[in-house]
């Protein structure tokens, strides 16, 4: 007698099924439900109390721990960490939904499905693609009437992140020479030791801004070579730490 021949696999954009009726279901509507009772009064009392402003530690921590994910090449953790991450998306979008001026998850889909659109010409309006980095940058400069490349580089990102960011957007736009004089200036400054006055006039730099332009200059050189300084800080730490925990055991 021959085996019968297992189910074909589902296409990978089938809809997910319950498996006791066999019925469609929809994961991402499902989870926007759970996060409707949870905040809903009769829900969570811990959840009834968050705010935006009380959320912002939780939202950093979870993109953290998916950089982490990512990085390690863990992919059960990768997938754990994208749905925290989106649980702080929909925690936050319910919460708006009974602020004044209120918007809810579906709100926030559908402005960013119009973002892509519009950001992606050269897909979905037969643009010519050139540099995509300066469309992009133009594209979003016009929609939020922005007067400098570094208006949107948020503060709350790490230092070293947020340096070549800033470093990366200067040059984006034509602001490089800008860029390097500025770069030039400190380290004039820094080794003009024969006096106690700059060559601007004012007091050399202290220990620390020495150290501070010392930084700034690795991080563009780092974007010069098209290196991410952050994520290559990340991975020279995660191996003086495991030499650490090797260490450690080793002493045991």
């Amino acid at each position: 007698m021959t085996a019968p021949e297992p189910p074909a696999a589902p296409a990978e954009h089938e809809p997910a099924r319950d498996r006791a009726s066999g019925a469609a279901t929809d994961p991402l509507r499902d989870v926007v439900a759970v996060m409707d009772r949870l905040y809903s009064p009769g829900g969570c009392p811990w959840d009834r109390e968050q705010t935006h402003e009380s959320l912002v530690r939780y939202l950093l921590e979870e993109a953290h721990e998916l950089a982490d994910a990512i990085e390690t090449g863990d992919r059960a953790g990768m997938r754990e960490e994208l749905g925290d991450l989106l649980l702080q998306v929909l925690f936050h979008a319910r919460i708006a939904s009974e602020e004044p001026d209120p918007f809810t998850v579906d709100d926030v889909a559908a402005d960013l499905a119009a973002k892509l659109v519009r950001r992606h010409p050269h897909v979905f309006a037969d643009a010519e693609a050139t540099d995509l980095h300066q469309q992009w940058d133009a594209i979003k400069k016009a929609e939020k009437q922005r007067t400098s490349v570094l208006e949107g580089i948020s503060h709350t990102q790490g230092a070293l992140a947020r340096a070549q960011k800033v470093l990366s957007r200067a040059a984006r736009g034509g602001l490089a020479d800008v860029v390097g004089e500025a770069l030039a200036g400190g380290a004039r400054a820094d080794t003009d030791t024969d006096t106690d006055v700059g060559p601007d006039g004012g007091a050399d730099p202290t220990a620390d801004e020495r150290l501070g332009r010392e930084l700034l200059a690795l991080v563009a050189r780092a974007e010069a070579d098209g290196i991410d300084a952050e994520a290559a800080l990340r991975r020279e730490l995660r191996r003086v730490e495991g030499v650490i925990v090797v260490a450690e055991r080793s002493g045991d």
